[in-house]
């Protein structure tokens, strides 16, 4: 039986850096303004909030995230290629993640262009960390 944590932490951390990065670029230059829209915030009220704690959470949030992949890939005794593991992650975006703010976007009536930021982020935040758990597993 596997220990819960044995896995590859340098592939965890770097992973949960580059999801982490992917989020600064995709809501910062890329879609910053048109998700301060969606979500009816101005730049001062973001800057008002506690960015320690926004930050900090988030990315205790992406280090949960990259070590269930880590601990998804390391539980079973084939081993997996790049490109399986950056479609699985991939997958786990698409299939869980997606439908589950897509849901919950519904049930708050939120507006379908929140839903394709928040979607493409978190689309691309999987890719980019099955891709260092790819390249360093």
């Amino acid at each position: 039986m596997m220990n819960l944590f044995d896995v590859n932490w340098l592939a965890v951390v770097l992973g949960a850096l580059a999801g982490f990065m992917v989020g600064g670029i995709w809501y910062g230059p890329i879609m910053g303004k048109k998700w301060m829209g969606a979500v009816g915030l101005s730049e001062e009220e973001i800057k008002e909030g506690n960015m320690a704690a926004i930050y900090g959470g988030a990315f205790a949030f992406s280090l949960l995230a990259s070590w269930t992949l880590a601990h998804t890939f390391a539980t079973y005794t084939v081993e997996w290629s790049a490109t399986v593991k950056i479609l699985t992650a991939f997958g786990v975006a698409l299939g869980f993640i997606v439908p589950a703010i897509g849901t919950n976007y519904l049930f708050s009536q939120k507006s379908k262009t929140l839903f394709l930021i928040d979607a493409g982020y978190w689309l691309l935040f999987y890719i980019a960390m099955g891709a260092v758990h790819a390249w360093l597993g």
